[in-house]
């Protein structure tokens, strides 16, 4: 058996021991500058192609995952999924496909005050993070997704979030479309379908 190039085993070991996945730049500071940082993840990636674990990327950042077909071994009882009220739902659409996006804007879309616990459920759940003040009057905070999010549902970059016709389908956007177009808000384009099984459709 072919020794692995050094470099390689230090780009795996990094990604390993690291408990967050990490972008291309960080992986550098690690590795070296030295290091084709770039063209080691991609050897990586085709090299456990097909195995128990899997190199992904999401949001940018790499780490390794178990193989999708394989996840049922590891879990002998099914999770409790996470259930979020529809507010919620709603409120985590509107910042996937608007973001960067205010408080206001996002009550502005869907009509109706978010109360106080709804961005905080999603903060807490790691999907939503503060991304800054907005450079207009009060300087607004706003709010964005995380590469969690993308991580927890399947998705590599926000271009893979479905199409407007797939949320319309799953019920979650026909409160608010009249309002998404007085915006002039453009519609998301067409993408995979989003798994949102583990979101309940309670207000």
């Amino acid at each position: 058996m072919s020794r692995i190039p050094d470099h390689l085993r230090a780009v795996e070991a990094t990604l390993f021991a690291s408990t967050e996945p990490l972008s291309a730049a960080a992986i550098a500071d690690y590795v070296g500058a030295d290091v084709d940082v770039a063209a080691a993840l991609a050897e990586l990636q085709d090299h456990y192609a097909g195995r128990g674990v899997e190199l992904v990327e999401r949001g940018k950042a790499w780490h390794f995952q178990t193989a999708p077909d394989l996840a049922s071994l590891l879990r002998p009882e099914r999770e409790e999924s996470r259930k979020l009220s529809r507010a919620a739902v709603e409120t985590l659409a509107i910042i996937a496909y608007h973001e960067p996006v205010t408080r206001a804007e996002i009550e502005a879309i869907r009509g109706v005050q978010i109360s106080k616990g709804t961005l905080d459920v999603l903060m807490e759940a790691g999907w939503v993070r503060p991304a800054g003040r907005r450079e207009a009057p009060g300087r607004p905070l706003t709010f964005a997704t995380t590469a969690t999010f993308l991580q927890h549902f399947g998705l590599a970059s926000r271009r893979d979030l479905p199409g407007i016709e797939d949320l319309k389908a799953a019920g979650l956007l026909d409160p608010i479309e009249a309002a998404l177009e007085q915006l002039g808000i453009g519609a998301p384009g067409d993408g995979d379908e989003l798994e949102l099984e583990t979101m309940s459709e309670d207000d």
